[in-house]
């Protein structure tokens, strides 16, 4: 490990059995302050189970669990202040309003009370619950009870965070606003990890991602390197200008569209199936086409981009750009092959 890299959270061999069933199986990886994991995969995955492990609440079949250097059960179970963990289905006291229960909370962590309160106030206004403060829990609808599970997360101010499914009761709004947070802590120096099925928003704050099946995890990779989804082909888009009118032609005509054998549609442009190509382009692969981009895949050295985009030039090609096109999460979860566990 990088001398400069320390550790918050580390997962070494973590295996969990359920007689004949492994829910997690022999899982190991660390995050330093600072970094946040996406855990993504289906339904029964094990990324529950996991989490569970990570925050001390069930002790794995093997392999150990680390927070701060020290395991997380046994004789230093104090460590386990140092976690924050939200479950999918949040418990509470439903008779206690938000301020009520939030305040318990601060107690139960013993922390002084103008602190208990300063906190209060700051996590009510971060995750909109200002207005709400007085209300009680059982009143609340799933979205505010997400909000209010996470404030009891984030109040004791947790160096690991642990998050099963924060996003999944939240309005558009709120899912905004919990991004927000969580880049924030993630930028203060806490460790994360954020299970979600929401791939788009967990892209946007994740600085790693894992991709787990059947309890293993299938694919590790950090978030900025997702296209390189092979580590030797990547995806391009080339976008081509307007094509010029034919000389006498009707005003926004195709030049050649009455001509046998062409088809004016936006696969061609001036007469010219730019689409087919493309696709004859020895190392071209998986060519699309949405109006005048092109898209496709292809090596992802930047001398032989570089040298297509000089082919095509010189060929005279109309470009008016040429980018690589990083691949989101949800791309990458599906080439992954992923399948559904019953």
């Amino acid at each position: 490990m990088d001398g400069m890299r320390k550790a918050l959270l580390q997962a070494e061999s973590v295996r969990v059995e359920f007689g004949p069933l492994v829910a997690v199986r022999d899982v190991g990886f660390e995050l330093a302050g600072g970094e946040l994991l996406g855990l993504v995969g289906p339904n029964g995955a094990g990324k529950t189970t996991l989490l569970r492990v990570l925050a001390g609440l069930h002790a794995p079949t093997r392999g150990v669990a680390r927070v701060m250097g020290k395991p997380v059960l046994g004789e230093h179970e104090l460590v386990r202040h140092h976690i924050g963990f939200a479950p999918d289905t949040p418990p509470a006291y439903e008779e206690l309003t938000i301020a009520e229960f939030l305040r318990f909370i601060g107690y139960a962590y013993q922390l002084q009370r103008d602190e208990i309160e300063e906190r209060i106030d700051f996590w009510l206004e971060q995750l909109w619950l200002v207005e709400r403060r007085d209300s009680k829990i059982g009143s609340l609808s799933r979205g505010m009870r997400q909000r209010v599970t996470l404030a009891r997360t984030f109040l004791p101010r947790p160096h690991v965070i642990l998050l099963d499914e924060p996003l999944s009761g939240l309005d558009p709004g709120g899912r905004v606003q919990l991004r927000g947070v969580l880049a924030a802590l993630r930028d203060q120096g806490c460790a994360m990890v954020v299970s979600s099925h929401i791939l788009s928003d967990l892209e946007e704050v994740s600085t790693h991602v894992a991709i787990i099946e059947h309890g293993s995890i299938k694919r590790w990779s950090r978030t900025d390197a997702l296209h390189a989804h092979d580590g030797h082909r990547r995806h391009f888009r080339v976008v081509l200008l307007e094509a010029p009118e034919a000389e006498g032609a009707a005003p926004g005509a195709i030049a050649g569209a009455d001509a046998p054998g062409v088809v004016a549609d936006e696969q061609k442009q001036g007469g010219i199936d730019y689409r087919a190509r493309l696709a004859a382009i020895d190392g071209v692969t998986d060519v699309g086409v949405d109006g005048r981009g092109y898209t496709f895949e292809y090596a992802a050295d930047e001398r032989a981009a570089s040298g297509l985009l000089r082919r095509m030039v010189l060929e005279g090609w109309p470009v008016a750009s040429f980018t690589p096109a990083k691949s989101g999460l949800e791309e990458v979860y599906m080439r992954a092959g992923v399948k559904q566990v019953d």
